[in-house]
């Protein structure tokens, strides 16, 4: 998610936009949970952490578990159902996309996750253009790497379901 989170910031810029991006990891590091926070506004960013957040996208039980708290009244969360078994009642839309189980059947690979996520994500939202989104992901990967990326990116806008308005 760090570099989706990345990939989200740079396209924001790309489209004219102030943003704050920041992450966190686990103790651990590897394999555990990773935060990324991503602040996008046409006002300027008076204050770089996120408070509420209006979106929270959960890849695994335990971020959803630990970040819940976190999720703006009334805000979006974007579930992997792949990974995310126990959905929980809040006040929010609740959207699902298979992300996990869609980057391993259709790419072999889990690590694609983070990019059929960020595609069901701007499929939602629109947050950001889709020349900006593409643009950032062909200047962050080698050119090989970023064709099947945005392949990735281009299977999640069409996998993202709602679960359950407010």
């Amino acid at each position: 998610m760090v570099l989706a989170g990345q990939i989200l910031g740079k396209a924001a810029a790309y489209n004219g936009k102030n943003v704050v991006q920041t992450q966190s990891y686990g103790a651990e590091a590897r394999g555990t949970t990773a935060k990324s926070e991503v602040i996008i506004s046409e006002d300027k960013i008076g204050f770089p952490i996120v408070r509420k957040c209006d979106i929270l996208i959960a890849m695994s039980q335990e971020a959803l578990e630990k970040n819940i708290e976190d999720l703006k009244e009334g805000g979006t969360l974007l579930i992997d159902t792949s990974m995310v078994k126990n959905i929980p009642k809040a006040n929010a839309k609740i959207y699902t996309a298979p992300a996990t189980e869609i980057a391993e059947k259709s790419f072999g690979q889990k690590i694609y996750a983070n990019m059929v996520v960020l595609g069901a994500l701007n499929k939602l939202t629109k947050v950001v253009s889709e020349e900006a989104i593409e643009k950032a992901i062909k200047d962050i990967f080698p050119e090989i790497v970023a064709l099947t990326n945005l392949q990735a990116y281009k299977k999640g806008k069409g996998t993202v379901k709602l679960y359950r308005k407010n």
